[in-house]
């Protein structure tokens, strides 16, 4: 088997570890990630520039997507690979986990639920929230899984 195959491809070389199964995680994880940045303009908080003048977290994470874009170009052309997209993937949802979790989170789970009329949309919402988590966690160890099996399979 080589670097560049995987069980899950029946033929073909991926970039430097980077199989079908990541790419799908990555796209999912970028669409829950789109979504919620749609969640925060729709309930109106935690909003920032380009939206309202000052330039707020919600700004700074909008960078995400160029960053997405260019990586999945750059793994195409075989410039970045697998280690790549688990420093990305694990930034990411560390980002996602500290800010919305925890002792220190700035946009807790109040923050998504209860600005919406409806306490249902509310929890609609922070399903949404969860379940970006949980692609994120899933994307960031599939991600690992192949940076491990990359380098064992290199030496």
């Amino acid at each position: 088997m080589s670097v560049f195959s995987s069980s899950n491809e029946s033929s073909g070389r991926r970039p430097r570890g980077v199989d079908t199964r990541l790419y799908f995680l990555i796209g999912l994880g970028t669409i829950f990630g789109i979504g919620h940045h749609i969640d925060h303009v729709v309930r109106g908080n935690h909003v920032g520039w380009p939206l309202i003048p000052e330039v707020t977290v919600f700004t700074y994470t909008l960078i995400i997507y160029p960053i997405i874009v260019v990586g999945i170009y750059l793994t195409v052309t075989e410039r970045v690979g697998v280690r790549y997209w688990t420093i990305v993937l694990g930034g990411i949802l560390f980002a996602v986990v500290i800010t919305h979790f925890g002792p220190w989170a700035t946009e807790p789970p109040q923050d998504v639920i209860e600005p919406y009329e409806s306490v249902y949309v509310g929890y609609v919402a922070f399903g949404w929230l969860l379940t970006f988590v949980i692609s994120l966690t899933a994307a960031t160890t599939y991600s690992i899984h192949r940076w491990i099996l990359v380098r064992n399979t290199s030496s």
